[in-house]
C-alpha cells in the first residue's frame, strides 16, 4: 500500500477544520501539499455576557459545502480519506439526535456552547475547590472552557428545558465524525483533554458523582461516550450514504476519529524533517519541540516520553496528539481576539483602516510597516515599547496561572490617540502575548520539559511581527510550515491514517509535514526582554495585590 502512496500523486485526503468563526476544508496530497481550499463563515450568537453559542446544523452544512468546493473536478475515487478537527465546543442532541437549546431563549438550533463560553466559571471554581484527583491531569484547576463545568451549568440552570431532553453530549470534533459515519465512538483526544477520561482506566465514577452529575453514569456513560478510539482510527463503514451525498463524495470513503483543532495544528507542524536547517532540535527527539497554534486563542503543545505534571498547564494526556507520547497543553484564551480588540477599539482605527485600504494592505501589514518607519526615526523596533506594557489576560488566564478571573492591564498610556499611539499599543500587545508564551515555557521547563524550538501555525503565524516577537521574547528559533494551512494538513493526516495508506499517525506526520521557513531570534534583544518579562510578571503581582487591598 505504501508503495502506491510514494509513487502516485493521485491520492488525496480531505482535512476539515471548524474554527471559532469559520469552517475550512482542504484537498491535500499524500506528500502534504494543499491543492485547493474553501472557507465559509459560521454563526456566533452572544445571548448574554460570556455566553457564546452556535448551531451544529449550521456547522455541518458548511462542512459539506466546503468539501464539495475543494473536490470540484476531482475524480471522487481518488479521495481516500477525510479527517475532521474542531474547537472543543459542547454539542447537545436529544434521543432522536435533534438539537437541544443551550440557553434560556429556548431556540433549539442554537445547541452548541462554544469553547470560549465562560458561563460556567462558578461551577468550574466549585469543581476546583473540591480537589478531586482527576484535577492532577489538568494542572490542578478545572477551567470553565472544559466540559464538566458546562454540563453542570446545564443541569443547574436548564434542568427542565435542556438537561432532561438531552441524550447525547458531544465534543464538536466527535459530533462531526458521528455525523459523517453514524459511529458514536469518541476520540481519545477530546475525551482525555476536555472530559477527564483517562485510559486505560476510563471514566472515574467518583468524580462525576462528587460534582452532582451521577446521572451521566447511566448505560455505561452512553450520553458522553461509551466507546473510545485513538485519533486517526477509521470509523464505522466510512461515509454514510447521506453524508456522502451532502459532500459529493463516495459512500464508504474512510473517515478518521477526529482531533481538537489545536492538536491538528500540532500534527501538521511538529513532525517535520528539519535536516539542514541548523536548528537545535535536529537529531533530538520530538520532545524538544513545542507546537504553538495561534489564532483567536493560542495553544502550546509540548510532548514527553513520560508523564510530566506542570502546575497550571493541562495534561499530561496519554496519546492525545502523538501516539505513545504524553501531551501537556498550555494556552492563552485570547490572542488574535485580543489584538483585534486593542486595534479596532482605538480612536485612530478609522484612520488606520483608510490608509491600509489606500495602500491595498491589511491593517496589520500596514501597522507592521508603520512600526518599521517609527523604528528608523526613534530606536530599535522592539524597544519602542520601553515605557508601554500590557498584561494580556483580558479573557482570564488559561496557563500557567489557571485563573479565569484575571483581567487585562495597560501601563503607560497618555492623552494622545494618534496612529503612532495605536501602532505602539499593537506592538505592546503582541509582545505581551509573546511574553505569555515565555511564561508558559518557563513553567514547562521548570517541571521537566526541555524545549529548544517553537513550531508555529494558525492565522497569527502569517503575521511577521507576531512571529519575530515570539522568537525575540523567548530566545528560541521559530519554524513555520511550508503549507501555511498546517491545521488543515493535520486534519488531512488523520484521513491518510484512516485510509490505511499510512501505518500510523507518526508515519503520516513525517511524510506530510514540511518546513517552510525558520525565523531566528534577535539575541541582541535578550537583555531588553529579560527586563520586559520582569515588568510583565510584576503587572500580575500588582493586580493580585490591588484585588486584595480592595477586599480588606
Amino acid at each position: 500500500m505504501m508503495a502506491s502512496v510514494r509513487s502516485s500523486t493521485e491520492r488525496y485526503y480531505i482535512g476539515v477544520d471548524v474554527g471559532t468563526a469559520s469552517v475550512r476544508a482542504a484537498l491535500v496530497t499524500c506528500d502534504g501539499q494543499v491543492k485547493s481550499m474553501a472557507e465559509e463563515p459560521i454563526h456566533i450568537w452572544e445571548p448574554h455576557p460570556d455566553h457564546y453559542v452556535q448551531s451544529s446544523s449550521d456547522i455541518w452544512t458548511k462542512c459539506c459545502s466546503t468539501v464539495k468546493k475543494v473536490t470540484e473536478g476531482i475524480e471522487k475515487i481518488k479521495v481516500k480519506g477525510i479527517g475532521f478537527d474542531a474547537t472543543c465546543s459542547l454539542v447537545v442532541l436529544d434521543q432522536r439526535f435533534q438539537p437541544v437549546a443551550v440557553n434560556h431563549d429556548g431556540i433549539p438550533e442554537r445547541n452548541v456552547i462554544m469553547w470560549m463560553d465562560h458561563r460556567a466559571a462558578e461551577q468550574a471554581a466549585r469543581i476546583t475547590a473540591a480537589g478531586h484527583s482527576v484535577l492532577s491531569r489538568v494542572g490542578g484547576v478545572m477551567s470553565p472552557e472544559m466540559q464538566p463545568p458546562k454540563l453542570l451549568w446545564l443541569k443547574e440552570s436548564l434542568k427542565e428545558s435542556c438537561w432532561k431532553e438531552a441524550a447525547h453530549f458531544f465534543d464538536l470534533p466527535d459530533f462531526l465524525s458521528w455525523k459523517a459515519t453514524g459511529s458514536l465512538a469518541r476520540s481519545l483526544c477530546t475525551l482525555v483533554c476536555k472530559w477527564t477520561y483517562s485510559p486505560p482506566e476510563g471514566w472515574d465514577d467518583t468524580f462525576w458523582t462528587s460534582i452532582g452529575l451521577e446521572d451521566l453514569l447511566e448505560n455505561n456513560y452512553s450520553k458522553i461516550g461509551a466507546l473510545t478510539c485513538s485519533p486517526g482510527t477509521a470509523l464505522g463503514e466510512g461515509l454514510t450514504q447521506e453524508a456522502a451525498a451532502a459532500m459529493g463524495l463516495l459512500p464508504g470513503t474512510a473517515v478518521a476519529a477526529s482531533l481538537i483543532d489545536a492538536h491538528a495544528g500540532g500534527l501538521g507542524v511538529v513532525g517535520a524533517d528539519v535536516t539542514g536547517f541548523q536548528l537545535p532540535c535536529e537529531h533530538q527527539p520530538l520532545t524538544s519541540r513545542l507546537a504553538l497554534i495561534c489564532g483567536t486563542s493560542s495553544c502550546h503543545m509540548a510532548i514527553s516520553q513520560d508523564p510530566i505534571f506542570v502546575p497550571g498547564v493541562w495534561g499530561p494526556y496519554n496519546s492525545a496528539m502523538v501516539p505513545a507520547l504524553w501531551l501537556n497543553e498550555g494556552g492563552q484564551s485570547a490572542t488574535g481576539r485580543l489584538i483585534d480588540h486593542m486595534v479596532k477599539g482605538h480612536a485612530a482605527f478609522p484612520e488606520l483602516k483608510e490608509k491600509a485600504e489606500r495602500s491595498q494592505d491589511s491593517v496589520y501589514s500596514y501597522l507592521n510597516k508603520h512600526l518599521e518607519t517609527m523604528a528608523k526615526e526613534q530606536a530599535n523596533l522592539d524597544q519602542l515599547t520601553a515605557s508601554l506594557h500590557v498584561w494580556p489576560d483580558f479573557h482570564g488566564n488559561r496557563s500557567p496561572l489557571a485563573d479565569p478571573t484575571l483581567k487585562g492591564m495597560v501601563v503607560g498610556l497618555s492623552l494622545s490617540q494618534t496612529l503612532d499611539d495605536l501602532a505602539l499599543l499593537y506592538l505592546a500587545t503582541v509582545q505581551a502575548v509573546a511574553l505569555g508564551t515565555r511564561h508558559i515555557l518557563e513553567a514547562m521547563k521548570e517541571a521537566g520539559h526541555c524545549i529548544t524550538t517553537l513550531f508555529l501555525c494558525g492565522g497569527l503565524s502569517k503575521n511577521v511581527l507576531f512571529v519575530q516577537m515570539h522568537a525575540n521574547a523567548t530566545g528560541l528559533p521559530v519554524v513555520l510550515p511550508a503549507e501555511k494551512e498546517a491545521v488543515l494538513v493535520g486534519a488531512a493526516i488523520l484521513g491518510g491514517c484512516a485510509s490505511l495508506d499510512y501505518k500510523s499517525i507518526t508515519e503520516a506526520m513525517v511524510k506530510m509535514a514540511k518546513v517552510g521557513r525558520v525565523v531566528k531570534p534577535h539575541l541582541e534583544q535578550e537583555n531588553f526582554y529579560r527586563r520586559k518579562f520582569s515588568v510583565f510578571l510584576r503587572l500580575f503581582a500588582h493586580q493580585r495585590e490591588c484585588a486584595q487591598l480592595m477586599k480588606e
